[in-house]
């Protein structure tokens, strides 16, 4: 296994950018943090001749930081994976930096120093047809939407000159309820062409809004907004199933919907899981010793 470096600039380089990977290891997330003038770092993983899969990182003082990566082309042995890893970490040492990394799947063994527990996220496939997305639902969360549907609710989709909008409404209630978030400037760095919105409105007023970032055959969760008349009639249920419909037409297989934390936000986790979404592990955040 060898590693092919290239530092990603104004453009993108030519880099063969996977079409299936998490956000923050797509070209997407690399061009919004470009904009907010972070420097960004790409390795290739070459064996033979033949890319076996990348690492994207964002590179701060004395740090390079690889977040939902590595990205394997193929399935690859933990093994080999912790290996791919400390041969990166060795590049990050030449430079002077330590690498912190937080892989997609579970991976540990000697070389990786855990700093933090492993996090879960929501992974929803969304399969080619309604009936089937339906039928995977859990039947609580079928039925709420089935009676938020018949009330007369519907998703308008919306475009991103209601972003600001939405920053704004997000960011009251982050602050209301204490939880963290990318930060308004990173959102709106994000190109537009990226951009899928869906809202609900009474009388004019936007009282419930979904953004997704489409990357790829993937798209992720990015930031919502609810009003209390919204929680109660159960909109947001409403926005995602349309949200699902929608992005599926336009070829998006894989719907990231975002952290599950079942212990500090159990009711956001029932709502995420009860769509059908598996509950995926990710590896910990861990300190990786060069090898």
């Amino acid at each position: 296994m060898q590693i092919e470096w290239q530092q990603i600039g104004g453009s993108d380089g030519g880099f063969d950018w996977p079409q299936a990977a998490p956000l923050q290891q797509s070209q997407v997330y690399a061009a919004a943090c470009i904009a907010q003038g972070a420097r960004i770092s790409c390795a290739r993983w070459v064996e033979a001749g033949q890319s076996l899969g990348h690492a994207l990182m964002l590179e701060r003082r004395g740090i390079r930081l690889c977040l939902r990566g590595p990205v394997w082309a193929e399935p690859m042995a933990p093994d080999r994976q912790r290996a791919g890893l400390r041969l990166l970490a060795r590049r990050a040492a030449q430079a002077g930096a330590a690498l912190l990394a937080l892989p997609d799947v579970a991976v540990a063994g000697f070389g990786l120093v855990p700093l933090m527990t492993p996090r879960h996220t929501a992974l929803w496939t969304l399969t080619p047809d309604a009936p089937a997305l339906l039928g995977a639902m859990h039947g609580k969360w079928r039925n709420r939407l089935n009676r938020s549907l018949r009330s007369g609710i519907v998703a308008e989709r919306g475009t991103p000159q209601h972003l600001p909008e939405l920053v704004a409404a997000e960011g009251g209630q982050r602050r209301a309820r204490g939880y963290r978030a990318l930060s308004a400037d990173f959102t709106l760095t994000i190109a537009p062409a990226n951009l899928r919105i869906w809202l609900w409105r009474v009388k004019g007023r936007i009282e419930a809004s979904m953004c997704f970032v489409r990357h790829g055959t993937w798209a992720s969760y990015h930031l919502g907004h609810a009003s209390p008349l919204a929680r109660a009639v159960g909109a947001h249920g409403v926005l995602l199933w349309q949200a699902a419909q929608d992005l599926r037409a336009e070829g998006v297989e894989t719907l990231d919907l975002g952290d599950v934390n079942t212990e500090d936000a159990p009711g956001l986790a029932r709502f995420k899981l009860g769509t059908g979404a598996r509950l995926c592990a990710l590896g910990p955040l861990c300190w990786v010793l060069p090898g």
